[in-house]
């Protein structure tokens, strides 16, 4: 799963067939480490990614356009100023490695010709994005790295900019490759691990391919290969590149989710993952990182909303144990109203400075005998009274902390609902909207600022069922809310994961009051996928008209009631597993 020197030697051959003399005609920053440009040719307008970051590096085509901040990032802006217009009059990759340079020609603000060089470094956790002038002096730069961040290169405005230091081995892709010689001297290694040692620009399933497509298997040590097979895996890397045909595609796994992509057919995993080729590079590359990122930016950017939850319902669960334990003593409270009564009914029996007096309890069959333990500094009365305030004081604090038990177990389940649908966040606004929740309810501080700012309301999940019929699913307690609430109407099917966190997922019946079983089936699997049992099968989901939910008065957001109900048990099932329309 890395974008070695072959994606970026075919990804360059598709920008060069693509965008020669094409002109950047707008540029966006929807990420801090990701540029969009829409490039204008002769026939039509494309949308260039650039990204620089650490996980999810690379550079491609695309048709998914990502919400762009309302106010542009400085880089971009710098961006916008220096290349938008400009013309693209080559397209490279220095020196075989994982850089692929843009040289385009603009003009300045005094009308003349210039040239600038868009450098993009897919090299991991050190990619970057760097705009230099004609002469590779360094404008800025996506990522600043300076001395404390690297001793070795330094990628600063106004410095001079250097390619990346150079390994001891030979690229892939290099003429002089016809020469390598590798060393098997190691027979503990792998013959994967020998080559990577000598050759640069290939990664781990490249090389792990090479041998396969060798010997047939990758399980072999050095030690157990013959001479022969050795000086055949030398050869074969030698010609590699002279006869290694492009055939970009993706591997997935039994789930559907992409695992690996290569420039070349990969064979190694037999029938473990499924392989798909594409026509493009970039294709493969859209395909397999926007999922990829999408869920790796959600997940960092919420969470703090995810660690505020799960504090949350930590600190729930060990206030409603002292709450439960409170309760628990609060059942022996008419054993001190008893005592009370004893020490009153047998005054005269007891003196000051007493610590125990044993009595006769009359409230019991066959009047057993019990020691009831005294104050010594009170006063027979006193220690009566005593007991009678034990009695009270429990009384009380049992009716207060069954109403606090109540409370507590909805703010539990509260969290919990809400900790289960953040698997369900999709984009910026989405995590806003819980935020907003959360702050509605007290549990995030609002941000003081001067001035308020525009945000993007998110939506619900909207999906055509194999029969024609809309389904919606919300994403999180505020849409369910209005899914069930206000958007669906009487007769609307409603489902929901049996007694399991999850969201509340709606069939629009429209004029089509006959909902076939398939769409209620895919229903059902839809609202078990965007729960807190994905990874389950035989969940039981429950299903309703939408007239027999109801909101109790007071709860908290997404919390309903329901009745009149059937169940089905399904196994979650993705929209792309369904193979429903997405709009």
């Amino acid at each position: 799963m890395a974008f070695d020197t072959l994606c970026v030697k075919k990804m360059v051959s598709e920008l060069l067939e693509k965008l020669s003399d094409a002109r950047i005609d707008k540029i966006y920053q929807p990420e801090k480490d990701e540029l969009l440009f829409a490039v204008r040719t002769k026939t039509e307008t494309l949308h260039l990614v650039l990204s620089a970051s650490a996980n999810n590096a690379r550079i491609h085509f695309t048709d998914k356009l990502k919400e762009n901040p309302l106010t542009a990032p400085m880089f971009c802006m710098l961006l916008r100023k220096h290349l938008t217009g400009g013309r693209i009059t080559a397209i490279i990759q220095p020196e075989y490695e994982r850089i692929i340079e843009f040289e385009i020609e603009t003009r300045n603000e005094l009308g003349d010709l210039t040239k600038k060089h868009l450098i993009v470094e897919i090299t991991g956790r050190n990619s970057n994005i760097i705009l230099t002038n004609a002469d590779y002096k360094i404008i800025d730069s996506i990522k600043r790295v300076d001395f404390t961040q690297s001793s070795v290169r330094q990628i600063l405005p106004n410095l001079q900019y250097l390619l990346p230091p150079k390994q001891d081995k030979i690229p892939i892709l290099s003429d002089k490759i016809g020469s390598i010689v590798f060393d098997f001297s190691a027979e503990g290694k792998k013959p994967e691990n020998v080559i990577m040692d000598a050759v640069s620009g290939i990664s781990p399933l490249t090389a792990r391919e090479i041998v396969f497509s060798v010997l047939g298997t990758n399980s072999l040590l050095l030690s157990e290969i013959s001479e022969e097979n050795k000086q055949k895996l030398t050869d074969f890397v030698r010609n590699f590149a002279k006869n290694t045909d492009f055939a970009p595609c993706i591997l997935f796994d039994g789930s559907g989710k992409p695992a690996e992509f290569s420039a070349i057919a990969i064979f190694q995993y037999g029938k473990s993952y499924d392989t798909v080729f594409y026509n493009s590079m970039s294709e493969v590359i859209d395909v397999f990182y926007r999922r990829r990122d999408e869920l790796d930016r959600i997940r960092q950017k919420s969470s703090a909303i995810t660690k505020l939850l799960k504090n949350n319902i930590e600190r729930c669960a060990k206030k409603l144990s002292i709450q439960q334990k409170t309760l628990k003593d609060a059942e022996n409270k008419e054993k001190y109203k008893i005592y009370g009564d004893l020490v009153t009914a047998n005054i005269y029996k007891i003196s000051k400075g007493d610590t125990a007096v044993i009595l006769e309890n009359y409230y019991e069959d066959g009047s057993p005998s019990v020691k009831i333990e005294l104050m010594s500094n009170l006063s027979p009365s006193q220690n009566a009274q005593r007991y009678y305030k034990l009695y009270s004081k429990l009384k009380n604090a049992e009716i207060e902390v069954k109403r606090q038990i109540d409370t507590t177990l909805s703010d539990l389940e509260y969290f919990e609902s809400t900790l289960a649908l953040t698997e369900n966040l999709t984009s910026e606004a989405d995590i806003n909207a819980v935020k907003s929740e959360l702050s509605e309810l007290g549990y995030i501080k609002r941000q003081k600022s001067a001035k308020r700012q525009k945000t993007v309301q998110a939506k619900p999940l909207h999906f055509v069922s194999s029969d024609g019929f809309d389904i919606y699913v919300g994403k999180n307690n505020t849409q369910n809310d209005y899914l069930t609430l206000k958007f669906a109407n009487s007769a609307d099917l409603w489902f929901h994961t049996k007694q399991i966190h999850g969201s509340h997922t709606v069939i629009k019946l429209g004029v089509e009051k006959n909902i076939p079983d398939r769409t209620v089936l895919e229903a059902a699997q839809l609202s078990a996928y965007y729960s807190k049992a994905r990874e389950s099968s035989q969940v039981p989901v429950d299903y309703t008209q939408i007239k027999n939910v109801k909101k109790p008065n007071g709860a908290k957001p997404g919390m309903v009631i329901y009745d009149n109900y059937n169940t089905l048990y399904v196994t979650p099932k993705s929209p792309e597993e369904l193979g429903l329309i997405t709009s």
